[in-house]
């Protein structure tokens, strides 16, 4: 056996939401019939100039991609409200936009800041470029950053700190005033990310001229509907952005992601519509869920929710289970860092779909 970096041997596989083949093989269902509320995706799936572009593209897959992203980096910034040279795309998602920061500013037994829960791939993506996680505190009852954790937890080591808003899993937003307190606490980089921006109607764009050290993260696998084209993008200061790229895969996008997203980006009507069924999808869920007596669910800002399963008397494996013999999925967060048995994260789906899941939820729990 060739010898493997010790990190590499200690670290925890990342757990990914279970796909629908896979359930529907293991509990014999209809594919076509299972409704997936795991994952975080758009259940109105891509816009439809995106999948024509693609089509019309798709005889090209033999050439490579292109390397100059000009256009699509500038539909990027004008989404944004930013200036071309403050954004930086990734093709593996925003995943690998964290993985080229490491490679950017991480040495062996730097720090990064992460409070938890949170999304688990910034310790997954960071530990293999040598840095150290330290961990911050995230008020799961209130569903708010404990700042005070994040500004206690900073030492002359920490280069990066996480800040997720809205959070994933919980859905609660940070306040901009303690976003600005750490960024006023420290040099370190400090990366809020607004993957589900869209759904809360808040950024942070307007601090990234008064912050060198604020970079935003965000995707296109969420309200533009392309998580199986895996884009991702980033805004910062334009020397870091420089000096990522520096770093970064050549041929980052593929031919097909590329057209993709430019298409999406120019769908503005699609955006719109995305955006507000997930809103609708997502209130009528915490409406619905909110009547149960056995359960507690999470006010969100994203297009998911959070639920305590305890009162039920199962924990979230138990119930997990159950939904999905009913063809149901739904995220079990005992893999979450912070989180105990108990908890379960559920997508927004359409209308049809978030009203099967009620009413199997009732059948299992009531």
């Amino acid at each position: 056996m060739v010898k493997v970096k010790k990190i590499v041997k200690e670290l925890d596989p990342y757990v990914p939401g279970r796909s629908i083949d896979e359930i529907a093989a293991e509990y014999g269902l209809d594919p076509d019939k299972i409704i997936k509320l795991g994952s975080n995706e758009n259940p109105m799936g891509p816009s439809l100039k995106a999948v024509e572009a693609v089509s019309q593209n798709i005889k090209f897959i033999n050439r490579y991609p292109e390397a100059n992203l000009k256009d699509l980096t500038e539909n990027v910034a004008s989404y944004s409200g930013v200036s071309p040279s403050q954004v930086i795309l990734g093709g593996d998602g925003a995943d690998e936009i964290l993985d080229v920061m490491g490679k950017t500013l991480i040495e062996p037994g730097d720090e990064f800041i992460v409070h938890i829960p949170s999304y688990m791939y910034y310790e997954f993506t960071l530990k293999i470029h040598g840095a150290v996680p330290v961990f911050a505190r995230w008020d799961v009852a209130q569903n708010r950053l404990d700042v005070n954790s994040v500004l206690e937890a900073l030492s002359p080591r920490t280069r990066i700190i996480f800040l997720c808003t809205p959070n994933n899993p919980t859905g609660g937003l940070i306040d901009k005033k303690d976003i600005i307190k750490v960024l006023e606490s420290t040099e370190a980089l400090v990366v809020v990310d607004e993957a589900y921006f869209e759904f809360s109607g808040v950024n942070n764009v307007e601090l990234l001229d008064e912050h060198d050290n604020l970079f935003i993260l965000r995707t296109f696998s969420k309200v533009m509907g392309l998580a199986g084209m895996r884009i991702g993008y980033g805004l910062g200061n334009p020397q870091l952005i420089e000096y990522m790229k520096r770093v970064e895969p050549v041929f980052s996008l593929t031919r097909l992601s590329h057209i993709a997203a430019s298409a999406t980006l120019n769908d503005e009507e699609y955006i719109q519509r995305s955006t507000q069924l997930g809103i609708e999808s997502r209130e009528f869920l915490y409406k619905e869920l909110s009547k149960f007596t056995n359960l507690d669910v999470f006010e969100s800002k994203a297009n998911y929710l959070l639920v305590d399963t305890r009162k039920s008397g199962m924990n979230s494996e138990i119930l997990t289970e159950k939904l999905l013999k009913k063809g149901i999925i739904v995220r079990n967060c005992s893999s979450f860092r912070g989180l105990d048995d108990y908890w379960i994260r559920v997508s927004v789906g359409t209308l049809k779909e978030d009203k099967k899941f009620i009413e199997t939820l009732q059948g299992i729990v009531d």
